[in-house]
């Protein structure tokens, strides 16, 4: 195989992936390792691929770009669910909760509209919106004002101020990405800041993010990995992800998608 053939095959493999490592690139075309590393430093090069310690991911986007709640929304649905169904399971009868913004927490609030005597805290919209689409008289839903981003989260001194009063027993929060340098981030400073306060108005951090979110780098960070007392996610997660992540945060609940 010309070099150029294999190059086009590995970042095939890439897009289905995700990700790779170079020891099962050497295994699966028969070449050395040498040769896998400089064909990942040619597509790195081209702009196709990130590389990363002992292998290489899909080229991510910047890390300001910031997609909508639409967009975000269709992506890894089947592993959202079951994030979601093992975070649901953690929630008691008359706790205060607080949901970041995001996508999977939109899923996990139409999930707690079940909960009785639940008190909810959210700067998300989407999460209020899916909350009040199945009211319960014995439920209270706290929504702070502030300026809205493209995730629909509400931000800024005014969300900060509200949240800075209340104290929680749990915080659900989704993230734009994780790696073990600059622990778990989003790429909107002003969601950063909110999401820091939440942090600080909870008893326990529980940390919601699929697979595709590990070496996914946002500009902010919002904690580092070993502030999150658990982390959810899914089985895409590599063995070596697990690996580093078990080692840092407080309890690692892998689940398995349908």
């Amino acid at each position: 195989m010309l070099a150029q053939q294999r190059q086009s095959a590995i970042l095939e493999l890439i897009r289905q992936r995700g990700g790779v490592r170079v020891s099962h690139l050497v295994s699966r075309f028969g070449v050395s390792d040498m040769t896998i590393r400089r064909d990942l430093e040619v597509l790195a090069d081209r702009g196709l691929i990130d590389k990363v310690h002992g292998g290489a991911t899909l080229a991510g986007p910047g890390s300001t770009e910031e997609p909508g709640f639409a967009a975000k929304s269709v992506r890894q649905q089947a592993e959202k669910r079951a994030i979601v169904e093992r975070a649901a399971g953690l929630v008691e009868p008359g706790m205060a909760v607080a949901l970041s913004a995001g996508t999977t927490t939109a899923a996990l609030a139409a999930r707690l509209a079940e909960v009785r005597e639940l008190t909810v805290v959210t700067n998300s919209i989407p999460v209020a919106d899916a909350l009040y689409q199945n009211p319960r008289a014995d439920q209270t839903v706290v929504l702070t004002g502030g300026i809205r981003t493209p995730s629909d989260a509400l931000t800024g001194p005014v969300a900060e101020a509200a949240i800075a009063a209340l104290n929680v027993d749990l915080l659900f929060l989704g993230v734009h990405g994780m790696s073990p340098r600059t622990g778990f981030t989003t790429p909107n400073l002003l969601e950063a800041a909110v999401n820091r306060r939440l942090i600080g108005s909870a008893r326990r951090l529980v940390v919601l993010a699929d697979h595709t979110k590990w070496e996914t780098i946002g500009i902010a960070t919002i904690a580092p990995l070993e502030e999150a007392d658990v982390l959810i996610t899914d089985a895409g997660l590599s063995p070596e992800a697990r690996r580093q992540l078990g080692e840092q945060v407080g309890e690692l609940t892998v689940v398995r998608a349908d």
